[in-house]
């Protein structure tokens, strides 16, 4: 595997103007401005690549080629056994110093969920290609002096995996496409909302990786998911946390 020229791939992204962008200054629409976003952040690296980070107390490494996938999840259990939890494509299976681990249905299921969600949100708008998704354009907006591309995006129940029904809104900066904004509500755990503002930027190998800060609305059922971004320059949300990833490291395969 080798790492590929970043100089050059930056170059290209900025001094050249597609036939995807050339049609979105014209017609906007979804699915071009997901794939715009996807190709000037490199997010289309990852599709044969190899990264690793950790978050939270705890490591992560993805790799792709080909279609083929795996994603780790590696730390230390309260009684200081080494835990590896792997999601591939046949599934999820978790070892225990090296063994492999018997797991009830119901933790294989959450286990490989939670794995899963890190990986689409460290990557994001990287998933956002994916064929499970309905996007919708929902227009042009100001946010914080800026304009945006703002995007609805729901998901198919077929391959649209277990939490299909959630919905998440996306702000692209309408001049380099980065997504600078992202909120979702969410049914499960009684549900609710979420709103994340990224800071942070920086491109590693040519891929261009965020942190976020974590809101929340001050009081629940007071703010329709449509609507948060009105809701954050108000004031009302709160800070709930942040997303912080470290350590990142990306390989890109040379196919």
């Amino acid at each position: 595997m080798l790492s590929c020229n970043t100089d050059d791939q930056k170059q290209d992204r900025t001094t050249s103007q597609s036939p995807q962008l050339q049609e979105i200054s014209a017609t906007p629409s979804a699915q071009s401005i997901l794939a715009m976003a996807i190709e000037k952040t490199g997010m289309d690296l990852l599709k044969s690549a190899s990264v690793s980070f950790d978050f939270r107390a705890r490591h992560y490494t993805y790799t792709r080629k080909k279609g083929v996938y795996r994603y780790e999840r590696i730390f230390k259990d309260e009684d200081g056994n080494a835990i590896t939890d792997v999601l591939d494509n046949t599934g999820f299976l978790r070892l225990t110093n090296g063994d492999t681990s018997a797991v009830e249905d119901k933790k294989v299921k959450a286990y490989a969920n939670s794995v899963n969600s890190v990986i689409y949100f460290a990557f994001l708008p990287f998933s956002l290609n994916d064929p499970a998704v309905i996007s919708d354009y929902l227009g042009k907006v100001k946010l914080k002096g800026k304009e945006y591309h703002k995007i609805r995006v729901t998901f198919k129940q077929e391959n649209g995996g277990d939490d299909f029904q959630d919905v998440f809104v996306y702000w692209f900066d309408t001049e380099n496409y980065r997504m600078d904004y992202l909120a979702y509500e969410y049914h499960t755990d009684e549900g609710g909302m979420r709103f994340r503002e990224a800071f942070n930027p920086r491109e590693v190998n040519g891929v261009l990786f965020q942190d976020y800060k974590n809101y929340k609305p001050k009081e629940k059922g007071t703010v329709k998911l449509e609507a948060i971004d009105q809701a954050f320059e108000l004031g009302a949300l709160e800070l709930l946390s942040e997303i912080v990833l470290e350590n990142v490291k990306v390989v890109v395969n040379q196919e």
